[in-house]
């Protein structure tokens, strides 16, 4: 969960009230974060530098607190405050309007299509009139900071650019042009640099170069300028140092370049919302409009609330409190979401107006979590379940354990190897092809022993026995576990299959042990040889030609087994013969 540090003396001038530690603890736990630590800036440093220095009695208090994953409205001081004031009753639920600008007079974006190959998406707003103090300033760019490692995912999603108005100049464009193209004088920096001067300029910098992996590998690189073609941003590397913003900026334009378009949106939702509070007109954001080569255009941000219609008994039910219709509607209003009740039908219903803060609010249960945290969680009445239900194991899971038992029972020591692995040991190490067809490919691997979902148990047992190689002969292995494979039929592309498999190494074949071990699990499944499974030739390229066979349940292949093709095991690095068998579990259900 997101921590947010905030100053204890400025959150408590902020919220008009001083509060004992248990009091604050209390109201958190109300309210539904938690105050996760106590400390001191200095104490932070010394923690760092592990130095035992005693505090001293001017060292401003820091309260560390946690707040939830999705509430991206309170990961700043002024999110922290607007909400327990509100809580408290000492505030209204806040009104955010789009200043009414004619549209010939917007600011306007226009994206060229180059950029659909990199990064599609840009949003944008105008904060105009903000009154910055050091504090206010600092916590605009923690916002930032918070954003970019939670709903951004460190940058991959969506990147924040915030410019000084007042030293650029609309219209804007934003382009992908090649990094020989791009020259400009980065932020906190004193000379001009090309793109890729700075890709390599900033690969010993500890805060940056971890982004650099977005973009460094494309042809183009995205980059935002104003009508003079000054640079306001590298997306999503770094700002131009021409626009940045400081103590002085009175008018901020905010820009959001992204691969996804709606987390976009909330960002500078987010990002206006909670600073337009600052704004010569509060709670007043200024438009710009965002025009494609196409023709299409759209104007940000979208600051209006959409409305949910939510059962009065639906809520009620799934808290297991009885409250009325007003008072499930006060409830709503201090979670900051302005509620009425109305009659339908003769039944009760809610209609929640959800703001532009609460991205977080997409569904019926999430009004009725909101009315359960208002209400207190502690004063739910607890009650006996009502209905009683008699869980038992999946039929799929039940038979894989009575398998696994099967085969330890003859000998065999299980083992539990990754899901992915590398493109190498799925494909060409067991000199199987591509067909693009089967496997799932991971598209921006960590590392390259993780890089495609497993077709197959054999890469993960054959590297097993290649790291334990010197093990006393033989050896007996096995594992059930799934795979995955492409499958259109499915809403995500791709459908999981439980094998099993096992593999004998010795310094013989030992392919009668493997065909005995099949046969035995036949056996105990009540299979018959022949009217139920059977053999029949293979040509697989992973086993010795002629020494190797598929299996059949009835007339369908649910497997194979064969003595390892040498090539294979030299590349796993194998000096002895390996039998090896895998079968699709699921059939036998």
């Amino acid at each position: 969960m997101p921590i947010v540090s905030v100053g204890r003396d400025r959150l408590f001038d902020a919220l008009g009230q001083t509060y004992e530690q248990e009091e604050f603890e209390e109201l958190c736990f109300d309210y539904g974060i938690e105050l996760d630590d106590v400390t001191t800036e200095k104490a932070i440093v010394r923690k760092e530098k592990h130095l035992d220095e005693e505090v001293g009695d001017d060292e401003e208090i820091i309260y560390k607190i946690e707040v939830p994953a999705n509430r991206y409205d309170l990961l700043c001081l002024e999110g922290l405050v607007q909400a327990l004031r509100i809580f408290n009753g000492k505030d209204e639920i806040p009104t955010y309007r789009v200043a009414d600008v004619p549209r010939e007079s917007m600011l306007k974006m226009h994206v060229k299509p180059e950029t659909a190959s990199i990064r599609p998406f840009v949003v944008c707003a105008v904060l105009r009139g903000v009154a910055f103090d050091e504090a206010r300033y600092n916590s605009f760019i923690d916002l930032q900071d918070k954003l970019h490692q939670n709903i951004c995912r460190r940058r991959t999603l969506v990147a924040i650019g915030t410019h000084d108005l007042d030293t650029i100049h609309g219209p804007f464009t934003y382009e992908a042009l090649a990094p020989s193209e791009i020259n400009f004088i980065p932020l906190k920096q004193e000379k001009s640099f090309r793109a890729d001067e700075l890709m390599e300029h900033y690969k010993c910098d500890t805060k940056l170069k971890k982004f650099l992996h977005i973009i460094e590998d494309s042809p183009v690189y995205p980059v935002i300028y104003d009508k003079n073609r000054t640079v306001l941003s590298l997306p999503p590397i770094i700002n131009g140092a021409h626009s940045s913003i400081n103590l002085r900026t009175k008018n901020v334009f905010i820009e959001c370049t992204a691969t996804d378009l709606t987390k976009a949106k909330i960002v500078l939702n987010t990002m206006v919302t909670m600073f337009s509070v600052y704004c010569e007109k509060k709670f007043e954001v200024e438009p710009v409009e965002v025009i494609y080569t196409n023709g299409n255009s759209s104007i940000y941000p979208d600051l209006s609330v959409y409305t949910m219609d939510v059962a009065l008994s639906y809520i009620t039910d799934s808290i297991g409190a009885s409250l009325e219709g007003s008072e499930v509607t006060r409830l709503l209003n201090r979670r900051q979401l302005y509620a009425e009740q109305s009659i339908s039908n003769g039944e009760c219903r809610i209609l929640v107006s959800v703001p532009p803060t609460r991205s977080d609010v997409l569904h019926a249960c999430d009004v009725m979590e909101n009315v359960a945290i208002a209400y207190g969680l502690n004063n739910i009445t607890r009650s006996e379940q009502i209905s009683l239900t008699q869980g038992r194991q999946q039929p799929l899971n039940q038979t894989t354990d009575l398998i696994r038992l099967e085969v330890a029972l003859m000998g065999y020591t299980e083992v539990l190897t990754w899901i992915l692995c590398s493109y190498e040991e799925n494909f060409s190490m067991l000199n199987r092809k591509d067909d693009s067809k089967t496997a799932v490919i991971i598209g921006n691997p960590r590392s390259s022993d993780f890089e495609v979902v497993r077709t197959s148990l054999m890469p993960g047992m054959l590297k097993t026995m290649g790291h334990n190689k010197g093990a006393t002969k033989p050896v007996k292995i096995f594992e059930a576990g799934d795979i995955a494979l492409l499958d259109d039929a499915k809403d995500v592309g791709a459908s999981n299959h439980r094998h099993l498999a096992a593999l004998c190494c010795d310094s013989s074949s030992t392919l009668e042990i493997i065909h005995g071990l099949i046969d035995r699990i036949m056996e105990v499944l009540g299979v018959p040889f022949g009217s139920g499974y059977h053999y029949e030739p293979s040509d697989e390229p992973e086993f010795f030609p002629s020494r190797q066979a598929n299996i059949f349940l009835k007339e369908k292949k649910i497997g194979s087994f064969g003595i390892v093709h040498p090539e294979v095991l030299a590349k796993f690095d194998i000096d002895f013969p390996c039998s090896f068998m895998e079968i699709d579990i699921e059939p036998f259900l």
